[in-house]
């Protein structure tokens, strides 16, 4: 039998529709878990392959959806044994027509670390185990679908790609607005799976197929490889106390010709599509030839929320968390203090940075660690891309492996051993690298000699199969007081890389070492870097002379439409006297304006698009907000734990609280229901407030007061759904907040959740749930509450939830968000 990924784009391929709510309708109850039905109810898989088979599906998936060691709770049957049963009875159907079977791998339903309790490698393992299992049954493929963590699709995707040989597909959930829970946008979902090599890509559930339409666009834009679309029949609604889906047949494959016509090769259903709309999808399909993929030559890099893209205007790497020449920041590498890092790195992105370099390389110190949890910590309190630098091949694979993105290297050079350590990893870890012009002869004296080390960089490259868009080339900035004609060869090597088609970077400050007044040397060799082309420019966003530089220049070529950004930051600047602090710069616009060597061609300013507002560190507050506002709201744990001990020196504990915590939450929290801040963020600020809370109530008890809490809240995630990750954020931001939590966990029956009401008489119940097939036990646990407990008020949250559906199973009120609940809870007690 022909492999499937040979057949990707010589024909549409359709996959088979949804499982979870075909089992429901044949009689799968609420809480049972559905991969066992592969051993009690075997015949109604079959049926159900069949169906999907006889539709005209080309793949059929497997009920393993959840078969995972951290998700499964049932150790009646270990994972392989689940997985092998579930491929057997798919393959029985597929094999004799021809058609392909898939491993089903789906989330493990936790966060993971640092926003979670979740090891990466904890999900990796789990992971591998499927995978395994899944190869050895027999199956054709992997479809890894429904992730809404790019960190857990990077652990399942490579431990599919590491530990088998199958081709495997990988798709997204996202909410309307393309976002994902974590807080990604589709631009840097795509660039982190593609950068990981997966063969197919895409979106599935959560949203119907007209919803999907808009998302083609931009997975066109930003990807050149296959893309898999697997809509739901539309959003669920109950119906007699059961759940249906509003999208049929008819009308889910002519919507369907639309993401035909966007650029998908594959189709499928996920949840409500049955044997019906899948039949209707292969006869709008029939006629149907791939639409050819587009060819991108874009170097990219990303972080888990957003992507930057060079050419146009120069990037800025922010040089700062480099240890060398800095005792400040060796003494914390050496005590680990990570919150300074921290500071360090929110500080360079409120200055302008688009991507931070992270180097923490010191003699007695262990790198490979320490650089580990450098880059999670800086990932959780900034949203820049970042700049593993490191000669270490041990740190750097470690730190490339736990990276959220798509990183950027630093680096390689043109010594064979250190290609021969270094594209392995470039290439495994999809990242893009640097490449510095020196090799074992030493760094050339002329321009042709540094040209000639980077074309042999980038043919040793293409040896690994690492295209030439991700080679950055570094012409290595000398210091003029030891060489004084060293700049017009760094120069001359840079306009020569630019020829070759090779993005460039320099460390710019390099230039002027040995100087007295150094920016001022520095600024002047910088613009003319950016005008011969520089791509990127690893320097100190802080520095006012450098960054003056970098504004004019953006305003003089037109990177700076309208001169918006460069008269926001200097128009209430004093005519003499100290510059104001560093202000909104403009990130990359990517292909605005190509710099060519010598001097680019002018083009009208209003011809070119305007670059788009940086991204801000959490919440920048202005210098009258306290120590302990400003640790809260960047996320910095021990920073909280110290600014608290102090504010309680002059302050009541429940002033602090009530004038410096709460506003702190509230001014993250109106970042993140804006779209400002994410995931991440949120949760670090609410962690830093926790560790000021240990503090104060530690003040508290010291003073015979106890604590006092707003009032009670009983949480649970309803019967039949083990899915906890959104009720898991309400709750840190409710007790946050100071509330008191009940939680009652995951897979609740309504008479627990009742039971527990009535025995705090709390005033607010929440209930979660994620998937459409529980959604109908959440109407039978309201109208449990409401008629034994009339007093609480009942608030639901969840992916598959919408306002309509809240307000038709009598809920009082649909929060959308965690602040949303936050928000809902203070009309209740305040």
């Amino acid at each position: 039998m022909v492999s499937v990924h040979s057949q990707l784009g010589k024909r549409m391929l359709i996959c088979d529709g949804a499982m979870g709510t075909m089992l429901q309708q044949a009689g799968l109850t609420a809480g049972e878990t559905t991969e066992l039905w592969n051993f009690s109810h075997p015949e109604v898989l079959t049926q159900i392959h069949t169906a999907y088979a006889q539709a005209g599906a080309d793949i059929l998936t497997a009920n393993t959806f959840g078969a995972n060691g951290i998700k499964l709770e049932d150790k009646t049957y270990s994972v392989p044994e689940i997985i092998a049963q579930g491929i057997r009875l798919a393959k029985q159907v597929a094999t004799p027509l021809g058609k392909w079977t898939a491993l089903d791998i789906g989330p493990t339903g936790r966060l993971l670390e640092p926003m979670g309790d979740l090891s990466f490698y904890d999900a990796y393992h789990a992971f591998t185990e499927a995978a395994k299992a899944g190869e050895k049954a027999g199956a054709d493929l992997i479809l890894i679908e429904t992730m809404s963590d790019t960190l857990e699709m990077k652990a399942a995707l490579l431990a599919c790609k590491e530990s088998t040989n199958l081709p495997v597909f990988a798709t997204m959930t996202c909410d309307e607005k393309g976002k994902l829970l974590t807080g990604g946008d589709i631009p840097a979902a795509v660039v982190l799976l593609e950068s990981l090599h997966a063969d197919a890509i895409g979106f599935n559930c959560g949203l119907g197929p007209k919803q999907m339409i808009d998302f083609l666009p931009t997975l066109r834009e930003y990807t050149d490889l296959p893309i898999l679309i697997q809509p739901n029949a539309g959003l669920p609604q109950v119906e007699n106390g059961k759940t249906v889906f509003c999208v049929g047949p008819e009308e889910f494959a002519q919507d369907a010709e639309s993401l035909w016509e966007g650029g998908a090769w594959v189709l499928g259903g996920c949840c409500g599509t049955t044997p019906k709309h899948i039949r209707a999808l292969v006869r709008q399909m029939q006629e149907k030839a791939p639409k050819p993929l587009p060819v991108h030559n874009r170097t990219i890099v990303s972080s888990y929320s957003h992507t930057v893209t060079f050419g146009g205007r120069a990037q800025l790497i922010g040089e700062r968390i480099n240890p060398t020449g800095k005792k400040r920041l060796q003494k914390a590498l050496h005590e680990e203090d990570i919150d300074y890092i921290l500071r360090e790195g929110i500080a360079q992105q409120d200055a302008g940075a688009d991507i931070l370099d992270v180097n923490v390389g010191l003699p007695d110190i262990d790198e490979p660690r320490l650089l580990t949890k450098a880059v999670q910590s800086l990932q959780s309190v900034t949203d820049l891309p970042l700049q593993i630098d490191t000669s270490d091949p041990l740190a750097m694979e470690q730190a490339l492996r736990i990276y959220n993105g798509k990183p950027l290297l630093n680096s390689v050079n043109g010594k064979q051993e250190v290609m021969d350590a270094v594209f392995p990893l470039v290439k495994k870890y999809g990242c893009t690298v640097i490449a510095l012009t020196l090799d074992e002869g030493g760094i050339p004296d002329t321009a042709e000699g540094r040209l000639a080390i980077a074309k042999k960089i980038v043919r040793e490259a293409e040896k690994y199969g690492i295209p030439k868009k991700d080679i950055i080339v570094d012409t290595l900035a000398m210091t003029i007081s030891a060489v004084q004609g060293a700049a017009q060869v760094t120069l001359k090597a840079l306009r020569m890389a630019q020829q070759m088609g090779l993005h460039t970077s320099l460390g710019v400050s390099n230039i002027s070492f040995g100087l007295p007044h150094r920016e001022r040397v520095t600024a002047a060799f910088f613009t003319m870097a950016m005008q011969a082309g520089l791509s990127a420019a690893i320097i100190n966003p802080k520095s006012a002379a450098v960054m003056d530089a970098w504004r004019s220049f953006n305003a003089l070529m037109c990177y700076d439409k309208n001169c918006v950004q460069y008269i926001a930051y200097y128009k209430d600047l004093p005519k003499a006297g100290t510059p104001k602090p560093a202000a909104p710069v403009s990130a990359a616009s990517g292909n605005a304006l190509s710099a060519a060597a010598g001097g680019a061609p002018l083009q009208s300013c209003a011809a070119i698009s305007p670059s788009p507002a940086p991204k801000k560190s959490p919440a920048a507050q202005p210098n009258q907000k306290s120590e302990l506002y400003r640790a809260v709201a960047k996320g910095l744990q021990d920073s909280a734990r110290i600014a608290a001990a102090e504010s309680l020196k002059t302050t009541a504990p429940l002033d602090v609280i009530q004038n410096e915590l709460i506003p702190a939450l509230d001014e993250v929290g109106s970042g993140y229901e804006s779209g400002k801040l994410f995931l991440p963020q949120l949760l670090m600020s609410a962690d830093a407030a926790t560790a000021a809370f240990d503090v104060i109530r530690s003040s508290l008890q010291a003073q015979g007061k106890g604590d006092t809490k707003k009032g009670t809240i009983v949480l649970a995630t309803v019967l039949g759904d083990i899915h906890d990750i959104g009720k898991n954020i309400v709750k840190v931001l409710l007790e946050n907040y100071g509330y008191e939590v009940i939680d009652l966990g995951r897979d609740v029956d309504p008479q627990v959740v009742v039971d527990a009401v009535k025995k705090h008489h709390a005033p607010l119940c929440g209930l979660s749930a994620l998937m459409t097939t529980t959604v109908v036990n959440m109407e039978k646990t309201i109208t449990r509450l409401q008629k034994e407990c009339p007093w609480c008020k009942v608030m639901i949250g969840g992916a598959v939830l919408t306002q309509e559906y809240a307000d038709k199973i009598h809920a009082d009120n649909y929060s959308k968000d965690a602040m949303g609940a936050v928000r809902y809870a203070a009309t209740i007690f305040d």
